[in-house]
C-alpha cells in the first residue's frame, strides 16, 4: 500500500515550508505569495495525488462541511426533487449533504439522526415523521442546527420551511365547487401530521363556506401500510350508491398515483365521469389518459431557502425563522366544467 502523500512532501519537492503549502492548498488569500510558486505548489500536489486530510481539517475549523438531510423516502418524487435542488444549493456553499429516509418511522428517524451527528454533520435538515416531537426537542436542546422541511410540529418553536397547506387545499375545493361541482371527496393519509391535517381543514372549509353540507362517507383516510389496497377500496366506496361523488381530491402524490391507476383500470371517464384534483405535481401525471388538475409546491423555494436557514444558524447564532411559502393551483382538463358533461 503507497504512503499517503503529506503536506510536507509536497514542500520538499518544491523547496518552500510546509506553512506555505498549507497555506495555499487550504485556498487562503495569496496576496504576499508569488503567483508563480502558488501554481507550483497546486501542480505538485496535483502530480503526487495529495488529498486534503478533512479530519484534520475539521479539527481546526470545527466543521466538516457536511450536511445531513433525512426525507420520508427518497424513492418518492417530491422528496427526491427536493433533496436534488437542497444538494445543489449546499453544493454553491461547498458543503456535502448525506442523504437518510425514514419511511415514516420515528424509530428509524431517530436512529438515522443519531447516525449522522457521529458522522459530525454541521447541521441537519428533517422531514419529521409523525411521533417525532421528542427527537426533534432532543436536537433543540443539544443545540444542534436544524431545520424542518414540508411537515412541522406548531407546538414547537423550530426553524421551518413548509407550505401554506390549508390555504392551497382550500382554493383546490373552491376551484372544484367553481366548476359546479357538489359531491366532492377527498382521499387522504391517515396520518397526525400537521401538513395532512392543514390538507384536510382546507377542504372541510371550502364546503362549509360555500354552504355545502359534508357527507361523511366523502372523507377517506387510508393507512400508509396498505396505501394501494385502501385507495381503491375509497375510491369503490366513494362511487358506490345512488350519489356517488362528482370530484375526488388526492392530498398526497402516492395516494394520487394509486388512486389514478385505479380509476383508470375502471375506465372511467375524467372529468366526464369524475373531476380529479392532485397534490403534487410529478412525470407520472404524464402518463394518465386527461392532463390533470395539480398544486404545483414550490420545491426549489423550499429546498434553497432550507439550506440557506440552516447554514445561516451554522456560521452564526441559531435563531428561529419560520416560513410558509404558497402553492399553485395548476388547471388542467381533469376539472373542466361540470355543466359540460351535460352535453355528452
Amino acid at each position: 500500500m503507497n504512503r499517503k502523500v503529506s503536506l510536507k512532501d509536497i514542500a520538499q519537492r518544491v523547496g518552500v515550508s510546509t506553512t506555505l503549502v498549507s497555506y495555499v492548498l487550504n485556498n487562503q488569500k495569496e496576496n504576499r505569495i508569488k503567483k508563480e510558486v502558488a501554481q507550483k505548489i497546486r501542480e505538485v500536489a496535483q502530480e503526487l495525488n495529495y488529498r486534503t486530510n478533512q479530519i484534520a481539517k475539521s479539527l481546526k475549523t470545527r466543521k466538516t462541511a457536511t450536511l445531513g438531510l433525512i426525507v420520508a423516502d427518497i424513492a418518492n418524487p417530491f422528496s427526491s426533487s427536493l433533496a436534488r435542488i437542497i444538494e445543489d444549493e449546499a453544493s454553491r456553499h461547498d458543503y456535502t449533504v448525506i442523504f437518510g429516509s425514514s419511511d415514516e418511522n420515528p424509530q428509524k428517524s431517530r436512529k438515522l439522526i443519531d447516525t449522522l451527528l457521529k458522522r459530525q454533520v454541521d447541521g441537519l435538515i428533517i422531514a419529521p415523521p409523525q411521533e417525532a416531537e421528542s427527537q426533534i426537542a432532543d436536537l433543540q436542546r443539544q443545540h444542534v442546527p436544524f431545520v424542518l422541511i414540508d411537515r412541522y410540529f406548531p407546538d414547537l418553536k423550530t426553524s421551518y420551511v413548509a407550505l401554506d397547506n390549508c390555504a392551497v387545499a382550500y382554493s383546490a375545493v373552491d376551484h372544484l365547487i367553481a366548476q359546479g361541482y357538489r359531491r366532492i371527496g377527498l382521499i387522504t393519509l391517515q396520518s397526525s401530521l400537521y401538513h395532512m391535517n392543514e390538507r384536510k381543514r382546507g377542504y372541510l372549509a371550502s364546503l362549509k363556506d360555500h354552504s355545502l353540507t359534508l357527507d361523511k362517507s366523502w372523507l377517506k383516510e387510508v393507512p400508509e401500510e396498505q396505501v394501494k389496497a385502501e385507495t381503491e377500496k375509497a375510491i369503490g366506496d366513494l362511487l358506490a350508491g345512488p350519489q356517488p361523488v362528482e370530484a375526488l381530491f388526492f392530498t398526497n402524490n402516492t395516494v394520487a398515483l394509486h388512486g389514478l391507476k385505479h380509476i383508470q383500470s375502471l375506465r372511467l371517464h375524467v372529468p366526464d365521469d369524475l373531476a380529479i384534483v392532485c397534490f403534487d405535481e410529478t412525470d407520472a401525471l404524464d402518463l394518465f389518459s386527461t392532463p390533470v388538475t395539480c398544486i404545483r409546491q414550490p420545491l426549489r423555494e423550499i429546498g434553497q431557502q432550507a439550506t440557506k436557514i440552516l447554514l445561516e444558524n451554522i456560521d452564526k447564532t441559531s435563531k428561529i425563522t419560520q416560513v410558509n411559502l404558497q402553492a399553485e393551483l395548476v388547471i388542467r382538463q381533469s376539472t373542466a366544467q361540470a355543466v359540460q358533461r351535460l352535453v355528452h
